[in-house]
């Protein structure tokens, strides 16, 4: 097949890129003008041409860059910022991308989202969060980050292309980390160098990067994910503790504080009801602080792959100690 895909010199896009290399596809990469790849070793594989487009801002050239492709796989997103520098850069750079592949007769999408886009102040505690699990209001979303907000909007772009006759896949990965992304934000949060850990035994819906990458590539590939919408979190998922843990042992940790998530959530929802109640919500709450924003990243769930791994046909091929000495460890992963 003929690939293109979107944001493919970052941190997920290399190795999406790699992979589809690997399994012998042809791919486009759209890449920024301005960006340097020479360090990214399949920047000059034979199977792989380069396309230098601002997704923003040449909207006109994605109509020519998308000759010959038989699907895209779309990653480019803006995950800081102000909400409309993260609208610019998710919400309509996406509107430029179906408006060029309904130009150039291309159908075939896989569209990566987020678990953000998932309800989860309202949601009990422990209970599984898969596929049938209800999305974030446009009501409610207001009060969760600019990422949360710019995706779901984003989603409702892909089923309207998928209304128009798209062929979509919608793929929802977890917190997807490896050797860029070790100490994330599912963790906790930092303070200058201190990083605050919050939570212990919650079970962290993680997506070790490699693993993902080829669930794209096949999602791509496969007839049985078209109108599909699948999460992709990895097998025999650890804890916030034993991730932790593991991690320590293999690589540098900031200076780390711990807090209980019941003791977090009780200060935050406090502080919350204080701010709304005798402020007028005009005091400007830290992200932890805010309960909506909190239970997003630390509320304790159950997490499943098994739709993926029926409809792909797919098996995470890193298991979590594997994942994190790949990540740890010096060699060469993305390597074609």
């Amino acid at each position: 097949m003929e690939l293109l895909i979107t944001g493919a010199s970052g941190f997920v896009g290399k190795y999406v890129v790699a992979a589809g290399l690997r399994r012998g596809h042809r791919i486009k990469a759209i890449v920024r003008p301005e960006t340097d790849v020479t360090g990214i070793p399949w920047h000059d594989h034979e199977r792989l041409e380069l396309a230098r487009i601002d997704l923003l801002r040449q909207p006109t050239e994605l109509t020519a860059a998308l000759t010959g492709v038989e699907a895209v796989i779309h990653l480019a997103a803006v995950k800081s910022g102000n909400f409309d520098e993260q609208f610019a850069g998710t919400v309509t750079t996406t509107q430029h991308l179906l408006a060029a592949m309904a130009a150039a007769t291309v159908a075939r999408l896989v569209a990566v989202s987020t678990f953000s886009v998932y309800e989860y102040e309202q949601k009990r505690a422990h209970s599984l969060l898969d596929e049938d699990s209800p999305l974030v209001t446009a009501e409610r979303v207001v009060n969760r980050d600019e990422y949360s907000q710019t995706k779901l909007i984003q989603e409702q772009l892909y089923r309207k292309f998928e209304q128009e006759g798209g062929k979509v896949t919608i793929l929802r990965p977890g917190m997807i980390y490896g050797r860029e992304y070790l100490w994330h934000a599912l963790l906790g949060a930092e303070f200058g160098s201190v990083f605050l850990r919050i939570g212990t035994r919650g079970t962290l819906p993680l997506s070790y990067v490699e693993n993902c990458a080829e669930a794209m590539i096949i999602a791509a590939e496969s007839e049985a994910a078209i109108g599909q919408t699948l999460n992709i979190v990895d097998d025999n998922l650890p804890t916030q503790g034993q991730y932790t843990q593991a991690l320590k042992q293999r690589h540098p940790s900031p200076k780390l504080y711990y807090c209980p998530w019941v003791v977090i959530k009780a200060i935050a929802g406090f502080g919350w009801w204080m701010n709304q109640t005798f402020l007028k919500g005009g005091v400007k709450m830290p992200g932890i602080a805010v309960p909506a924003k909190l239970h997003s990243r630390f509320k304790p769930l159950r997490y499943t792959n098994q739709r993926a791994k029926t409809v792909l046909n797919w098996q995470p091929k890193y298991s979590f100690t594997a994942s994190l000495d790949r990540s740890c460890g010096d060699g060469e992963l993305l390597k074609v």
